[in-house]
């Protein structure tokens, strides 16, 4: 039986809409693949917190916990309490680093899960931050308790940082700190401005070509201390270009959630194995976690044209999801988590589910359809009309 629902377009108008009626993605349990890939995961609010949103945050814990159990079911990592979880968009400090030993606690009960968490700096009050070693202080801070956890460490960008820096050796003298000072190679992490405009010029200039070679400096440092470097600047080619100047072993984690899927194919360049292809460290991983799962499993088989068949459908939802302001990209995360039941709710902490149009949450719907991401296509009608109900809408 066809479901069919009536959806705003671009210009509010309403038209019927009858899904694909396709097979939703179902991944075989237990894949295994040929690059690491973690998902940015998102949190999940408590919506019957007596709390003001916009100050305060809430977190449903067993409903979160049990998406990274989800995730890690289908072979992927987790990259914990990263943008994706709304840090510094309404997931303060105190709450992020209680998300961390949360999920460090979950992943010992589950065989092969794999977890790295953010460490950064968004603690400080901007306002108060005088100077570099301010900032060291800052990450200092943050290592400390995750470490104290057992967690491993993804440095994100410091919006402190940016904002004290003078010069590119500024930022040198803080991540030659941080990475001196690691327990366990570290995940570097490139934020680019479309993502937080508070890290416009973050390593010391707004060229970016100038900033990747400040960057690759501070890793050719401390090779050994770095992992990878995980660059969200929805830039294929200077994604490429930095990945083959990376010292041999450490690794580039594409968080280009508009060209993923030919990133992580890769072109088999240069003569060290992870100067050819990019490993994963996505946002869009947590939306399209079934498809993910499906098509690197595929990819570690050789099945290189099944990889991209399975991909190549969610790219338009992806480019969709983040498209300007990127920054609010989240709210299309929450929403499909929604749609495919992961939760009871669509609201967010801080609010920010208001971040994206009715118009754009339906072509999200229709692009989630076209892309066989409706897991249950009865239940996502069902919230897709009470959605459009609260705005008026008899879907």
């Amino acid at each position: 039986m066809a479901l069919t629902l009536r959806l705003p377009d671009a210009d509010g108008r309403l038209a019927p809409y009858t899904l694909s009626g396709a097979t939703p993605m179902q991944p075989k349990p237990g894949a295994r693949f040929d690059r690491i890939a973690y998902s940015a995961a998102h949190v999940v609010a408590d919506p019957l917190a007596a709390i003001d949103p916009w100050l305060q945050c809430a977190v449903d814990w067993d409903a979160t916990l049990a998406y990274r159990r989800h995730l890690w079911s289908l072979g992927l990592g987790v990259a914990e309490a990263m943008d994706t979880a709304q840090r510094g968009m309404g997931l303060d400090w105190p709450t992020s680093l209680e998300l961390i030993r949360r999920s460090i606690d979950a992943s010992r009960d589950v065989p092969g899960a794999f977890l790295a968490s953010g460490c950064g700096t968004d603690h400080l009050d901007l306002a108060e931050v005088r100077s570099v070693d301010d900032v060291i202080r800052g990450y200092e801070t943050q290592m400390a308790a995750i470490e104290a956890l057992g967690g491993k460490l993804i440095v994100m960008a410091s919006r402190a940082l940016a904002r004290v820096a003078t010069s590119p050796a500024d930022y040198e003298r803080v991540y030659d700190r941080v990475l001196s000072q690691a327990k366990q190679p570290v995940v570097l992490h490139w934020l680019g401005d479309m993502f937080d405009p508070a890290l416009a010029g973050y390593w010391g200039t707004t060229d970016v070509d100038a900033a990747m070679d400040t960057a690759l400096g501070i890793i050719a440092a401390h090779p050994h201390k770095v992992d990878g470097i995980k660059i969200s600047l929805l830039d294929k080619d200077k994604e490429i270009a930095m990945r083959r100047r990376l010292p041999a072993g450490v690794r580039m984690y594409t968080g280009d959630d508009f060209n993923y899927a030919e990133l992580i194919a890769g072109d088999g360049a240069g003569t060290e194995p992870t100067h050819g292809k990019s490993d994963a460290l996505l946002g869009i991983f947590d939306a399209i976690a079934p498809a993910a799962s499906a098509a690197l499993a595929a990819l570690a088989q050789g099945d290189t044209a099944r990889f991209h068949e399975i991909l190549t459908p969610t790219v338009p939802l992806s480019r969709h999801i983040f498209r300007a302001p990127t920054r609010f990209y989240k709210t299309g995360v929450v929403f499909m988590a929604w749609l495919n039941g992961h939760q009871p709710h669509f609201t967010m902490v801080g609010g920010q589910q208001s971040t994206r149009s009715l118009p754009h949450l339906a072509e999200l719907f229709r692009l989630a359809d076209a892309a066989h991401l409706l897991t249950d296509p009865e239940l996502a009608v069902r919230r897709m009309r009470a959605l459009l109900a609260t705005h008026g809408v008899e879907g």
